[in-house]
């Protein structure tokens, strides 16, 4: 069924606008018109159309992005979102997360999965997600698995999520496993939302500290060292070096600009690579007190995700093959895309693990445990939350280390800057005493 716009007046005389679902514009009128809305236009939705033919039923969303389904709406998504970058992505995650938890709700109550992305959509706020999930929706009520109706868009649902649906709707438990997702992502964006902030405060301030050097080094030194030579004053060393600083900074600041813009390039046009990317990655695993927090930032990720799949029925290996895709880090994901090589020649999990060397040996230890009791999930679940428990640890321990170290180095460049330039004030006043 086609998803119209429209526009008009609500029951109160006020402009509003909104999206309705029809078979034609007359339907969509008369549908308006029992809900006491007046309309004053009304037109296809786009992208909002259905597709005719049915989504062929497949693991791989590359193959129905080839054919364009579900293109259409992310596309126009996007564009409603904006060019806001990062900040568009955690509004996604925050809308999805509270998706999930209201679809969850609604189906433990024992709600159709149709009527109740019908009561989500009746009182979402903003056109854009009325219209993704009407098509949902809409795709569902003509027959297609929820699991492939959520993969036709994937800017909105990852493969971890795709893969969770579909195993829950393959043992007939999706309430269950829409309510472990809603718990999962609820605890995976606290996490994030720690290690953000934490990561936020010190950049912060070394940013705002490097503005006030610079405001210094262009505006003040350069008046005060004129003063002196005007009056013919002989410049200490460190003065000297200080003007010479300040020279370089005004005259060739855009050099500075450019290296910097052109260095970022570089970086990324490296670590776009393979070979690029797993090199900076484990290098950044043994950077002290950062490569601590990023590993059991990972490793918490891994478990918990690992954990969750297997709760919901989800094989090992496609467990595994999922997983990867949160880790962040390419010498983790290699390592589980040869744990996985390892298992389908008939190994156990738990041996290639421990013989990676890159996870700890509680980690191995646990996975063993796990397989011999028949608790692999459980065991997953309590690695999960002891990382989860360290990453909060290694978190607070990264701030309260980096914040003193920063603080000393601003105190020392703005030290060097008062202490060149009173050097020859204080030498010229003893000259005149």
């Amino acid at each position: 069924m086609p998803i119209f716009e429209w526009k008009g007046y609500d029951a109160k005389g006020k402009t509003a606008t909104g999206v309705v679902d029809a078979d034609s514009p007359r339907e969509a009128r008369l549908k308006l018109k029992k809900e006491k809305v007046l309309v004053t236009q009304v037109g296809m939705a786009r992208g909002g159309v259905r597709a005719k033919a049915k989504a062929k039923t497949s693991d791989s969303p590359g193959l129905l992005a080839k054919f364009g389904f579900g293109e259409r709406i992310s596309k126009k998504i996007e564009a409603a979102r904006g060019r806001d970058g990062g900040n568009r992505t955690k509004k996604r995650i925050d809308e999805v997360g509270t998706f999930t938890r209201q679809l969850a709700t609604l189906t433990k109550a024992g709600i159709p999965i149709t009527e109740a992305l019908r009561a989500i959509i009746e009182q979402v706020e903003g056109k854009r997600l009325g219209v993704l999930y009407r098509d949902i929706r809409e795709q569902i009520s003509q027959g297609l698995p929820t699991a492939d109706a959520l993969a036709r868009h994937p800017d909105y649902f990852d493969e971890l999520y795709v893969s969770m649906v579909r195993s829950g709707e393959a043992a007939g438990r999706l309430d269950e496993v829409l309510d472990r997702l809603a718990i999962f992502m609820q605890e995976q964006a606290r996490l994030r939302n720690k290690v953000q902030a934490a990561m936020a405060y010190p950049m912060i301030m070394l940013l705002v500290g490097l503005l006030v050097v610079s405001v210094l080094m262009v505006t003040v030194v350069p008046k005060i060292t004129n003063m002196l030579q005007a009056r013919g004053q002989e410049l200490p060393l460190p003065t000297q070096f200080l003007q010479n600083a300040s020279d370089f900074l005004l005259a060739w600041w855009w050099v500075l600009i450019l290296v910097a813009i052109l260095s970022v390039l570089a970086f990324n046009l490296y670590y776009s690579s393979d070979k690029g990317r797993l090199n900076i990655d484990s290098k950044m695993l043994k950077v002290p007190v950062f490569g601590d927090l990023i590993t059991k930032q990972a490793l918490s990720r891994f478990a918990q995700t690992f954990a969750t799949l297997l709760q919901s029925g989800v094989p090992v290996v496609r467990c595994l093959e999922v997983t990867r895709t949160v880790l962040g880090n390419k010498l983790l994901e290699d390592t589980i895309d040869g744990v996985r090589e390892k298992i389908l020649e008939g190994a156990d999990i738990a041996s290639p693990i421990k013989a990676s060397g890159v996870f700890p040996p509680l980690v191995g230890y646990m996975i063993a445990v796990g397989e011999q009791s028949g608790e692999l999930d459980s065991m997953m679940l309590q690695v999960g939350e002891a990382y989860q428990e360290e990453v909060e640890i290694a978190t607070t321990k990264f701030t309260s280390l980096i914040e003193p170290l920063l603080i000393l180095f601003l105190a020392g460049v703005v030290g060097f800057i008062v202490a060149s330039i009173l050097m020859p004030i204080m030498k010229m006043s003893e000259s005149f005493g």
